[in-house]
């Protein structure tokens, strides 16, 4: 009794593993759409970026259908846990904090990270000199938990639900610097506006900023996160990715 009682569950267990396995015939990807050159919107209105071109191309690799969404930051890993897309293509840096809530690829590109200033701000970068300096960065973010861990009660922290929004409070003068990832900055403030530069040192901590940019999955779909690799993979094999890199980026996005 016990034996068919046993072998009745694992049968059950292993039909209702059948029935919730996913063909994947279309992946739903959500990215913020503010966070240029990886995501923002075009004066049309359209998602446009790194993150964008790329999740078009794992789609094609991987002869599924591709619907990409926009969703802002602080809200983006719930709505993933929510079922409201599959994946996350947003440059989120795959950390161990992050890992506890979902799966990640392995990566897809790594950035260094690094502040911006007006130029000549010559700001002391040692916790004395950064005394009651202000400083912006996104809300809810690495850069956050580096600043909060790092510098709590000794810089002014601003955050900020967009880098836009930081880079406004910078020409303002309301705050003296902006920290995010270089690619970010670069192409958000340092080539629109001129009398700013990046300052201080250049930070790939891996306990702050984990092993690059990754696509975050629920951990149930582990099996889309196998895929979404052997794409990224597959697309670098065939210099695809290096293509449309070339587009965004004149450096290596991808590093070692």
């Amino acid at each position: 009794m016990k034996k068919w009682f046993l072998a009745a569950t694992i049968a059950a267990a292993t039909l209702s593993g059948a029935a919730q396995a996913k063909d994947w015939d279309t992946v739903r990807f959500a990215t913020e759409g503010a966070y240029p050159p990886f995501n923002y919107t075009n004066s049309s209105g359209e998602l446009v970026g790194f993150d964008v071109d790329l999740a078009n191309a794992l789609c094609k690799e991987m002869e599924t259908k591709c619907k990409i969404v926009a969703q802002d930051w602080d809200g983006i890993i719930p709505a993933l846990l929510a079922r409201k897309y599959d994946a996350i293509i947003a440059g989120m840096s795959i950390t161990e904090e992050r890992k506890k809530k979902v799966a990640f690829t392995h990566k897809y590109a790594l950035i260094p990270n690094k502040f911006i200033a007006k130029k000549g701000a010559n700001l002391d970068f040692t916790k004395e000199g950064l005394k009651g300096v202000k400083i912006g960065v996104q809300r809810s973010t690495t850069h956050d938990q580096y600043i909060e861990d790092n510098y709590k009660d000794i810089v002014d922290v601003s955050r900020y639900g967009t880098f836009d929004e930081a880079y406004l409070d910078l020409e303002s003068g309301r705050i003296d610097a902006v920290f995010g990832d270089a690619s970010a900055l670069q192409s958000g403030m340092l080539d629109k506006k001129d009398g700013y530069e990046f300052t201080g040192p250049s930070l790939t901590d891996k306990q702050w900023f984990g092993d690059g940019f990754g696509i975050a999955v629920r951990k149930q779909d582990q099996d889309l996160a196998t895929k979404l690799d052997k794409a990224i993979d597959s697309l670098r094999a065939k210099g695809i990715y290096q293509q449309i890199a070339a587009k965004y980026f004149t450096y290596d996005v991808y590093g070692e």
